[in-house]
């Protein structure tokens, strides 16, 4: 696996974070704290294409999905498209076809730095709609996974966003309750769970493009 060149950030321009009202912060990791979002539809083409199914996949409506479960968008991509894949080969391929991509993500400069500022200072989690595998292989390649306290996935969880579950099970291991726990998320599904988790959320736009 190359590693990936120091000092390289994504950047999403000024975010306005809370400076209080909450006493610990749980992040979403795709397109949130690391910009994954471009190698993850790469992945997802590629997957899809593989079983015969290129093209179904239309980029906006990826976006719209982000942090939902892999199975659970396969489901959905049946049903709209009357379509018979099997959701554990699609989640494998993808998974692979990202592994190869990984070397490409970078760091949310912004959300990195506010993570940060935080550490140590009060209990923080990443909560992701991943597989627990590729999540923390992403944390640890981006030499971040030690600045949080938790980390929850789709593994972990009955129901993936935008069931409040996941930031519901991270504020329980962190032993913080939900009211109190503010969110970072990029995507609907995830601010749809947090808010339904009765928890703060602060919405990442998208990274800005290279000039």
């Amino acid at each position: 696996m190359l590693a990936k060149p120091s000092g390289e950030m994504a950047n999403v321009g000024a975010i306005e974070f809370p400076t209080g009202g909450y006493e610990a912060v749980i992040f979403d990791c795709d397109g949130t704290l690391v910009d994954t979002m471009p190698a993850h539809f790469e992945a997802w083409c590629e997957a899809l294409a593989s079983y015969g199914a290129a093209g179904i996949f239309q980029e906006d409506v990826f976006f719209a999905m982000g942090g939902r479960p892999t199975r659970d968008i396969v489901v959905d991509l049946n049903s709209e498209y009357n379509l018979k894949l099997d959701p554990e080969d699609i989640a494998l391929a993808k998974r692979e076809a990202f592994l190869k991509k990984l070397h490409k993500v970078e760091l949310i400069e912004e959300v990195a730095d506010f993570a940060r500022s935080l550490r140590g200072k009060m209990p923080l989690a990443v909560a992701s709609g991943g597989s627990r595998y590729v999540v923390e292989k992403t944390l640890r390649l981006l030499e971040c996974s030690d600045w949080f306290d938790e980390v929850v996935t789709a593994d972990d969880v009955k129901n993936g966003k935008p069931s409040p579950d996941i930031f519901l099970k991270a504020a329980e291991l962190l032993g913080i309750a939900p009211e109190k726990c503010l969110v970072i998320e990029d995507a609907p599904p995830g601010v749809i769970a947090a808010q339904a988790a009765g928890m703060q959320v602060v919405t990442i736009p998208m990274p800005l493009l290279s000039i």
